[in-house]
């Protein structure tokens, strides 16, 4: 099995990217934000107290979430039931936000993605697929932009959603969460070795999907 690791800073379009390029690759694109909500909805569903490290931690072992793809859209599947439309509640993404500070969920979800990994070519973005997740991925991306390009993005989609905000206000918010992110305690984000640097301020979308193939292409 092949893995694509992308890792970057908030706004740098890791996701869009990734979505792209396991289009493109015919890959599945492992989307570990709905895997953390389809845990929370299982939390919700069975009443855990989500105050509780040791309910949560006990739900965790009755958990196994896969992540599939039907007619090009995902599915995500909680212990054989597919809880795609679900997990979009928005209870559902408040719960989960405060289940993964547990450390148990991040060691749960860590083993499901590596699971998954090794049944399927995937690509993976976050902070620390590269050098926690898929230490082992043959394919490394660091993707960043500089603040002020990732600000400019963010506003701009604000802007297309009918909302308007105040572009230093963004920007500080940005380099805000860069630092907290490089220096939480589990998982900061950081380049790995041996990921290759794209920085995509200057390049479209397109551009940076054929560089990341490109890289793909050199490690095969």
């Amino acid at each position: 099995m092949y893995s694509i690791a992308i890792d970057g800073p908030a706004g740098a379009g890791k996701s869009t990217i990734a979505k792209m390029v396991a289009k493109e690759l015919n890959f599945v694109y492992v989307d570990t934000g709905a895997m953390f909500r389809a845990m929370a909805l299982y939390m919700l569903d069975n009443q855990v107290d989500l105050e509780s490290k040791e309910a949560v931690e006990a739900a965790c072992g009755k958990i196994t979430i896969t992540i599939s793809y039907l007619d090009g859209q995902q599915q995500v599947i909680l212990n054989d039931v597919n809880v795609s439309g679900q997990i979009r509640r928005e209870e559902v993404g408040n719960a989960a936000s405060r289940i993964a500070v547990y450390p148990p969920v991040r060691t749960k979800l860590l083993e499901l993605q590596r699971a998954l990994a090794a049944k399927e070519n995937v690509i993976m973005d976050g902070r620390d697929i590269g050098t926690a997740v898929l230490p082992n991925a043959q394919t490394k991306i660091y993707l960043t932009a500089s603040s002020e390009e990732r600000a400019r993005r963010r506003v701009e989609q604000l802007a297309q959603n009918g909302v308007s905000a105040d572009f230093a206000e963004v920007q500080a918010d940005i380099i805000k969460r860069d630092e907290q992110d490089m220096n939480r305690e589990i998982a900061p984000l950081r380049q790995a070795e041996d990921a290759a640097f794209i920085d995509s301020s200057q390049m479209s979308m397109e551009e940076v999907v054929e560089a990341i193939i490109a890289c793909y292409k050199k490690n095969q």
